[in-house]
């Protein structure tokens, strides 16, 4: 027997939800080869896996990368965390498709979250959700997989407008939908927070989710937190009118307001997933956490204008509870203040938080990111986390940024913090349990057939893990700090990872379901 690769002497999480067991796993061809006892089998490169896990590669069911995967800083915070496929196309806004207004909207207003443009695809006309996934197939470490974003599919027929739309508009959507299916989507996004989204009707978006099939409709919800069945109840409506299966982004908030919501939503037979982040702080854009619905933040000159103007005055009082919960994470030209709270990056700058965050605002163009400490937690903030994750609906995603000099630590921890606080210390799964939140069931989500299994003939993404070891090391303080305990990881059969270091190797491919 000859294999590309043996990885031997390891236990094998499957994914299936069996419990570990002793067995070697061969690797030829980008595929699972064997899975048993394979002594004496030759291969080009064995891997020790004695007293770790093997597991298959982790799915990042919200990961903010769409940019940032080209780095290779960023594939490898992903990596020591055993990611292997990031699900890109989040929140309704990403960079296909659409025209080349369309693209520049997208990168612009959601600078602080995903990033400029990647390099690797076109910049100068329209780009289809085809032309954006051949740019990621085979040019990173990690897989993608990509998700229709609505808001900017709204924007490339409707621009900013906050009009209902027409039936030839609708039409006109429904057109760029099926035909992002066609190229390889694996759902449609929705960011009913940011804009143009905002404006979108549950009618709008069950009209464009009945060709998602199997795939799911992927929904920053209008509310959260406390207000949460504010958003389930538009998120239940969607699923009736369409039949969709529906995926909720971060459910955040007080797991006794949150899973009564999740359980009434599968009564009524919704086929619904959720993910979370094991955090109880957000990153966003600044915008949308501090202006008032009637500045047009689609509209950055107008939007601007209003900020610089007295139209305002009476707005900024009310946020002086909100200044202390912001630390800036992204602030393009200020990079002084990135790292510090609103109040202290105030004082640092000799006036109030309100003239401090309108200065911020201005002088980024509406680009700077902030970190959040979200008010309705509680005292039970960890208590609900723990509760949400261990719901059967659950899977696991780290709402990750790598934008601006300090970000949010969940895209450098949390899939490391799922393994080593909420599986080895606090006993909230066992590791077996662990497989099927982070690969399994949410390559089965996203229809990622040949994925999420240790099994003969699935494309081998492989995770090697320590699980004395594994932990996250990232903080608030210290955001890019990597993870330990994973150091060797598969993608496609390929060594992406080796000794804690990146390979060189870019087999990552984009995932079509």
């Amino acid at each position: 027997m000859s294999f590309d690769v043996v990885i031997s002497g390891g236990r094998v999480l499957d994914g299936t939800g069996a419990p570990p067991y002793r067995a070697d796993v061969a690797v030829a061809g980008g595929r699972i080869a064997a899975v048993g006892r394979l002594d004496g089998a030759q291969a080009e490169a064995v891997i020790d896996a004695t007293g770790r896990f093997v597991a298959p590669g982790f799915v990042d069911c919200h990961a903010h990368g769409d940019a940032a995967v080209f780095d290779p800083g960023v594939q490898r915070a992903a990596l020591r965390q055993g990611v292997t496929t990031f699900v890109l196309g989040q929140d309704g806004l990403s960079f296909a498709p659409g025209s080349a207004a369309t693209v520049a909207y997208a990168a612009r207003y959601f600078a602080a979250v995903n990033g400029p443009l990647p390099g690797s695809v076109p910049s100068d006309g329209p780009l289809t959700v085809g032309e954006l996934l051949d740019g990621y197939d085979r040019a990173v470490a990690l897989n993608t997989a990509y998700l229709l974003p609505h808001g900017t599919i709204r924007y490339d027929v409707m621009g900013p407008s906050s009009d209902r739309p027409a039936g030839e508009d609708l039409a006109a959507m429904l057109r760029q939908v099926e035909r992002g299916l066609s190229e390889g989507a694996a759902g449609l996004s929705s960011g009913l927070e940011y804009l143009p989204g905002r404006y979108a009707t549950a009618e709008e978006l069950a009209a464009l989710c009945a060709p998602l099939g199997a795939l799911p409709y992927v929904t920053h919800m209008r509310a959260y937190g406390a207000r949460a069945s504010v958003g389930m109840a538009e998120v239940m409506d969607i699923a009736e009118r369409s039949g969709a299966a529906v995926h909720v982004s971060h459910l955040h908030g007080p797991a006794d307001v949150l899973l009564p919501l999740v359980e009434e939503a599968l009564g009524k037979g919704v086929d619904l997933t959720f993910d979370t982040y094991p955090y109880l702080r957000g990153n966003t854009i600044l915008a949308m956490v501090v202006l008032p619905d009637s500045v047009p933040g689609a509209e950055t000159d107008r939007a601007l204008e209003m900020i610089a103007s007295d139209e305002l005055d009476g707005w900024w009082p009310s946020l002086e509870d909100t200044w202390p919960r912001l630390t800036v994470s992204h602030a393009p030209g200020l990079e002084w203040a990135e790292g510090l709270t609103m109040v202290a990056a105030a004082e640092r700058d000799g006036v109030t938080p309100a003239e401090f965050c309108r200065r911020l605002l201005t002088e980024t163009r509406l680009e700077a990111g902030v970190v959040s400490a979200r008010p309705d937690e509680g005292p039970e903030g960890e208590q609900s986390v723990r509760r949400m994750l261990r719901h059967p609906s659950h899977t696991g995603g780290s709402d990750g940024i790598y934008v601006g000099g300090h970000p949010h630590p969940r895209g450098f921890g949390a899939f490391a913090r799922f393994l080593g606080r909420h599986v080895r210390e606090l006993a909230d799964w066992t590791w077996e349990q662990a497989a099927v939140h982070l690969a399994s069931h949410p390559a089965r989500r996203f229809g990622l057939a040949d994925r999420g299994l240790v099994r003969n003939g699935f494309a081998a993404d492989v995770v090697v893990f320590d699980p004395a070891t594994v932990e996250d090391r990232a903080t608030y303080e210290a955001p890019r700090t990597l993870a330990a305990g994973i150091d060797d990881v598969l993608v496609s059969g390929v060594r992406v990872l080796a000794g804690g270091e990146l390979t060189g190797a870019t087999p990552g491919r984009a995932l079509r379901p």
